[in-house]
């Protein structure tokens, strides 16, 4: 019994630590030479110590980890407000430019609850976006860049003065969040786009012009101005006011009226040619088939002409197409 009681014993401590030994520790038990277990279980109810490395933490992704810091609660909202929860949980990897709700917070009052409207989800998502950049950015790696690409299309500038590092003029004053799908650096101004300058239509392009008021008071009369400010695109010769003025004494006021309306829209459709063509496009051809359903004869010999009037400016670009400026009324 006692020989039997020995090598129950033994075994047992071959498998498991004795309580309060640590893992891996030499022993003799009998004159028999043993190891204690890194990952064995309790004996005889005491427990025992283990040496088995903790499992790591798992990162959480951007959304998770800008919800768990607390100071990003109006980042967060904007983020749902926006739609772009699930992208920022995606795959990525991104890199963010977190503005913290202090910075949030700088902004004229009433700004955010304007931008968390449905109505301005647009204008929401391009400021979020602006903040973000593809990729896992650095501060390492941050430093060593003047600009960054950012997802909503525009770059942002990087500076870097006396140890102090700006994004678009906001400071970054923490960096290197890890996440499970990118980084963050947190910033203390939220950042905006720039606003893009717009290429006005042709009527727009026209008015501003100053030079166009006889065509631009003809285009309204006849009722073209929705047309001209149209998908198009055209190719538009516009006459100047000094062009129209070479008429006869008294036809501009007449086909201003609203009797002379058709006539009026035949007269100025025959200075549209469908599509987009350049002075290049022009000069090679030997005529163009109008809105107006008539073609209108090019000429080059001393100075490329259209249907007689003299082309004196061209290439005047448009969203929706192109004007060349002539020097005369044309008429089908």
């Amino acid at each position: 019994m006692k020989k039997l009681l020995t090598l129950a014993l033994m075994a047992a401590v071959s498998s498991s630590a004795v309580a309060g030994e640590k893992c891996g520790t030499v022993r003799r038990v009998n004159g028999v030479v043993m190891k204690s277990q890194c990952n064995a279980t309790a004996v005889a109810g005491h427990a025992i110590h283990t040496s088995l490395p903790a499992q790591a933490a798992v990162k959480s992704d951007i959304v998770d980890t800008a919800v768990a810091a607390g100071s990003f609660k109006t980042l967060v909202a904007a983020v749902k407000a926006a739609g772009l929860v699930e992208t920022l949980k995606g795959k990525g990897p991104f890199t963010v430019f977190a503005p913290t709700d202090e910075a949030f917070a700088k902004l004229p009052k009433g700004t955010v609850e304007d931008l968390l409207k449905p109505e301005n989800k647009d204008k929401l998502v391009a400021i979020l976006t602006y903040h973000v950049v593809p990729g896992a950015v650095k501060a390492a790696d941050v430093v060593k860049l003047k600009s960054a690409k950012t997802v909503q299309g525009q770059e942002v500038a990087i500076a870097v003065n006396k140890g102090t590092v700006t994004v678009d003029g906001a400071k970054v004053v923490k960096t290197d969040i890890a996440c499970s799908n990118g980084v963050i650096h947190v910033i203390d101004s939220v950042i905006l786009p720039k606003a893009e300058a717009k290429t006005p239509d042709i009527v727009d392009t026209a008015v501003a012009a100053g030079s166009f008021k006889t065509l631009v008071a003809a285009v309204q009369a006849a009722g073209l101005v929705e047309t001209l400010k149209g998908k198009g695109p055209f190719t538009v010769f516009a006459p100047t006011d000094e062009a129209f003025a070479k008429l006869p004494e008294g036809t501009v006021e007449d086909l201003l009226k609203p009797e002379n309306k058709d006539k009026l829209v035949a007269i100025l459709t025959y200075h549209v040619v469908p599509g987009k063509l350049k002075a290049t496009d022009v000069v090679a051809v030997k005529e163009l088939k109008t809105v107006n359903g008539k073609a209108a004869a090019i000429t080059t010999d001393g100075g490329a002409k259209i249907a007689g009037a003299s082309i004196i400016k061209t290439d005047i670009e448009t969203s929706n197409g192109v004007i060349h400026v002539i020097d005369a009324v044309i008429l089908p």
